[in-house]
């Protein structure tokens, strides 16, 4: 499982006339279904009365093989949305999502020309498509004493993890999230810092 991955950023538009059919397409991040269908729905509104809206969606890591799924909105089946899908996969980028807007021209293009045309804009997106590394983290706590926090806090700033909550009584428990590949490294720093007596807890 990847530890680390990029997603989107920003958002592309590329726009297109191939053989007199408008082809705009759309590359956003999209970390769910409901993302993917608020994006489509933005664009049926903006672009009325096209002849096709396809579309396609890695709303995980690049490796996941679930959260994906792709639309032909009505062209020959495996013209669009899976020859789309398979563009957004072999990108390695993750939470990215795609939507084809296409303005019939009056030429038919064949199921090997959609392919092209459906993919094109992607192709080119996807190159400059504006990216950060999404760091996955995970929950873990921390018992400390007040005098020991401000270091704490240092500490898993440097190591870029993410405070959720602190409760303040006798002493402090902070419940944060760290990237698995910090946590031997946390470990090692608390100890040294208080003479063994931090010891985080992870969830598995």
């Amino acid at each position: 499982m990847l530890e680390s991955y990029n997603v989107p950023c920003d958002e592309i538009v590329i726009e297109e006339e191939i053989k007199h059919s408008r082809f705009i397409s759309f590359l956003f991040h999209c970390d769910s279904v409901d993302k993917l269908k608020f994006v489509l729905t933005d664009i049926k509104r903006d672009y009325p009365g096209a002849s096709h809206y396809c579309s396609a969606f890695v709303a995980g890591a690049p490796d996941d093989s679930v959260l994906i799924g792709s639309s032909d909105d009505g062209e020959p089946a495996g013209s669009a949305g899976r020859p789309m899908l398979a563009v957004l996969q072999g990108a390695n980028i993750g939470e990215v999502g795609a939507v084809v807007v296409r303005y019939y021209g009056g030429t038919k293009l064949g199921v090997g020309g959609l392919v092209r045309a459906y993919t094109s804009g992607l192709r080119q997106g996807l190159v400059q498509l504006p990216t950060r590394l999404k760091q996955l983290r995970y929950p873990a706590k921390l018992h400390c004493d007040y005098a020991q926090l401000r270091d704490v806090e240092h500490l898993l700033q440097q190591m870029d993890a993410v405070i959720i909550d602190k409760q303040f009584a006798a002493a402090v428990d902070i419940v944060f999230e760290i990237g698995r590949q910090q946590q031997a490294l946390l470990c090692e720093s608390l100890a040294t810092l208080s003479q063994g007596s931090l010891r985080p807890e992870f969830e598995l």
